[in-house]
């Protein structure tokens, strides 16, 4: 009798912690429907944690060798970030700068989830401009901090990466100059790290101040990047078995909402049809992480919610359909998404496989640079290990991802 009464006592006392806990996370979302039944648990999802990383890019004549770095390690990059237990949501954004007189002085683009709309945008960042030496860097962070949609998550590891090879104009009429941004930056938890390209003194020595306001992290590659950008033999399978992933996808909703995601189809065919096999490969790596679920397709897929539990075919409304499947029948409405579920199966596993074999090729050729710890890529795995680790977020990676 008295095993029994306390069973019970633990028992009352663990639904009451469960029922109570959702009320003091900020972070954990209400209990699962169905309501808990008596002597079931109910699973209690916590939300994943975030990094907003926003790169704020001098895009004038001298740095076109960085910018094609950028353009191909961006997937790497965020595979890298990727990495962390628990595996993070990851939001990008851009801010390409140039100076006063130029085609432009700032152009901004958003944080978003959808990277391979980010990736579209940098696309067409070409090196252009400039010839004087300073740039107009404090609109550049101006833009950074308060032109971008950081989330008001004070758990969310918040990161600007400024990457250039000029200092600042200090001379310019009505700028906010960089150290009152810094500060603001810092008020909001938002790090600030460097990354000088060349070997410009006066660069060199206004990046250290700027790193140190947020207490971000300096440091200096070469006028190309010093990124490491290797091709394999698993490339061109690679992403010719993400772009038939990406067919599979199927969007619900209402007109706006499928519009919105025939733009992010669009983005991913151009990614396809003009960038490398290398940069489609990392693509494909990253996609089938953790973390790349939310680009590869994103929320309004009619496979995933369906999956999920969120969604049933047969309550949706035709004109909520994916055009595709308007004309169809119930049953082969049924069928295509029962198909197309299976084939995205096979595909991400054939992915999975292929990506491995591709990193145990990579780590060996890796393995032979004498000055791989110099490099774009060792940076900001540095940086971003190091910060993200007091956001709770736990890197046990020894190197980035190429």
């Amino acid at each position: 009798m008295k095993s029994k009464i306390i069973a019970i006592g633990l028992f009352v006392l663990t639904a009451a912690t469960v029922a109570y806990y959702p009320t003091v996370r900020g972070s954990v979302t209400q209990v699962v429907q169905p309501p808990i039944q008596q002597g079931v648990v109910a699973v209690i999802p916590v939300a994943a944690p975030k990094i907003e990383v926003v790169f704020v890019l001098d895009t004038t004549g001298s740095m076109s060798g960085l910018i094609q770095a950028a353009k191909d390690k961006i997937w790497s990059i965020a595979s890298t970030m990727a990495s962390a237990q628990p595996a993070p949501e990851i939001s990008m954004g851009l801010v390409a700068y140039r100076d006063r007189g130029d085609a432009y002085v700032t152009r901004v683009v958003d944080l978003s989830t959808d990277l391979d709309s980010v990736y579209a945008t940098l696309m067409d960042f070409e090196a252009a401009g400039g010839g004087d030496t300073p740039e107009s860097v404090n609109q550049a962070l101006t833009d950074a901090i308060h032109g971008i949609s950081w989330s008001k998550d004070p758990n969310s590891y918040q990161v600007v990466f400024l990457v250039g090879d000029a200092p600042a104009h200090m001379d310019y009429p009505n700028d906010v100059k960089y150290l009152t941004t810094l500060a603001e930056a810092t008020q909001r938890g938002i790090v600030v790290n460097t990354i000088r390209c060349g070997n410009d003194a006066a660069t060199e020595a206004q990046w250290q101040t700027i790193a140190a306001a947020t207490q971000g992290a300096y440091f200096s590659v070469d006028q190309a990047g010093s990124a490491i950008a290797l091709a394999t033999p698993y490339d061109v399978e690679l992403g010719r078995l993400s772009a038939d992933l990406d067919d599979t996808r199927l969007y619900y909703g209402n007109e706006g909402l499928r519009a919105e995601k025939q733009a992010k189809i669009a983005a991913t065919d151009r990614l396809h049809a003009f960038a490398s096999a290398p940069v489609r490969a990392r693509r494909a790596t990253f996609n089938i992480s953790a973390s790349g679920e939310k680009n590869l397709f994103g929320d309004g897929d009619l496979i995933g919610g369906i999956a999920s539990g969120d969604v049933k075919l047969d309550e949706l409304e035709v004109a909520q359909l994916p055009e595709s499947l308007q004309k169809l029948t119930p049953m082969q409405r049924q069928e295509v998404v029962r198909a197309n579920g299976e084939r995205r199966d096979e595909l991400k596993a054939q992915i999975r496989e292929l990506s491995e074999q591709r990193a145990a090729y990579l780590a060996a050729e890796v393995e032979s640079i004498d000055d791989k710890e110099a490099s774009l890529d060792h940076g900001i795995f540095e940086a971003v290990r190091d910060q993200a680790g007091k956001k709770g977020l736990k890197y046990s990676a020894a190197a980035p991802s190429y």
